[in-house]
């Protein structure tokens, strides 16, 4: 898969019955777009410093390609959250305001439109115009409890203990636990992996974690164990020897066959 690493940010509209583009553009127009492109890549982490970015100017509508975004996570992610789940709640606040700007200058000019792409994978894809209705939806949160597995970084504390569980995808979680759990572990779990039964809010819509609160640690064995593999075969072989056709008798008991 090619890394993300170029974005594309364009704006399209009639001024004066001619299309906008590098020669002709309102100064206001102009000045705005560039605030807001550069705000967007910026956000609140200030994972870009767009003192640091490279830009080009596209023919064609007013398009300004910024590149050297490999390392820019939260912007890609934010770009994902938003083309796949429509929702401004759930990306960086500052990149969700200048959407929001966009939607209502294009609800203010039905000829404009932005456009925001990826130029290395073509993954991302976003359209902003009169048509579109990105907006901020009340998230949902359930306690829940669930079995999360990954390697454990760090554990301990003297008064907030807490065990620092990395995730397969890079993401470190932080589950709160007590010392009395932590004293009574004889394994050193430190570095190692580990599969947590927690107890924590998950959001509805994007499946996030918070407040998670460790209940135990479980017994976890990640690598395939061929012996017991073949003992389970051998159960089922023998559990099914009286039934001439298992496809037969699962489709009786479904009801499909009189």
């Amino acid at each position: 898969m090619n890394p993300l690493n170029e974005l594309r940010f364009a704006v399209s509209d009639r001024i004066n019955d001619a299309e906008v583009g590098p020669r002709h553009v309102p100064l206001s127009l102009l000045g705005d777009f560039q605030k807001d492109v550069s705000e967007f890549l910026r956000g609140s982490t200030r994972d870009v410093d767009p003192a640091e970015v490279l830009v080009s100017v596209d023919e064609g509508s007013l398009a300004l390609v910024a590149s050297g975004l490999m390392a820019a996570t939260t912007l890609w992610a934010d770009l994902e959250r938003l083309q796949s789940l429509g929702s401004l709640n759930l990306i960086d606040p500052k990149r969700a305001a200048v959407v929001e700007r966009w939607q209502t200058s294009a609800r203010q000019n039905p000829h404009r439109k932005y456009r925001v792409a990826d130029m290395t994978a073509a993954r991302i894809s976003l359209s902003v115009d009169v048509s579109t209705d990105f907006r901020r939806v009340e998230e949902v949160w359930v306690t829940v409890e669930k079995y999360v597995h990954g390697k454990v970084m760090d554990l301990g504390g003297k008064t907030k203990p807490n065990v620092h569980l990395e995730m397969s995808d890079g993401t470190v979680l932080k589950v709160s636990t007590t010392q009395k759990l932590l004293a009574q572990e004889e394994q050193n779990r430190l570095y190692r992996s580990a599969l947590l039964h927690i107890s924590a809010e998950e959001n509805l819509l994007t499946g996030a974690l918070r407040n998670p609160v460790l209940l135990a640690f479980e017994a976890h064995q990640p690598a395939y164990d061929e012996a017991e593999f073949q003992q389970m075969v051998r159960r089922g072989t023998a559990a099914w020897s009286d039934v001439p056709d298992a496809a037969e008798w699962l489709e009786g008991l479904r009801g499909g066959r009189a």
